[in-house]
């Protein structure tokens, strides 16, 4: 009697590099819904500076760069440049509200340290 094995399914579903939580779109379509004109999409990027070495940074754009990956989550374009992708691979954006403060958080594996204050990382 001959038997046969199927392989499973390769997953044709590709994970995107970043990821931005429920909350955190919730939160960018509210601020951009008041923005005149409104914009085409979030820019996430990471820059030079702080205490560590490398900021987050997020701004509203009209437009792609060049040079850009647009992700989309639920409708929302967001914007990152191939060199900010390379510190930004795995992060998950969410919003956060305490009673302390709110804002935007950024869960990245790749971050080695902080600064004190807790705006500037390390790889």
């Amino acid at each position: 009697m001959a038997t046969t094995t199927v392989a499973p399914a390769e997953e044709t579903v590709k994970k995107q590099p970043l990821l931005l939580t429920p909350t955190a779109i919730a939160k960018v379509r509210e601020i951009m819904a008041t923005q005149d004109p409104l914009p085409a999409g979030l820019r996430i990027g990471v820059v030079g500076g702080g205490c560590s070495g490398f900021q987050y940074s997020m701004a509203f754009e009209n437009q792609p760069g060049m040079m850009d990956k647009v992700f989309n989550f639920d409708d929302l374009k967001v914007f990152v440049d191939a060199t900010s992708l390379m510190y930004l691979n795995g992060c998950t954006v969410d919003y956060v509200e305490t009673l302390e403060a709110a804002g935007f958080k950024f869960d990245n594996p790749q971050v080695k340290s902080t600064c004190g204050c807790g705006s500037s990382f390390h790889v």
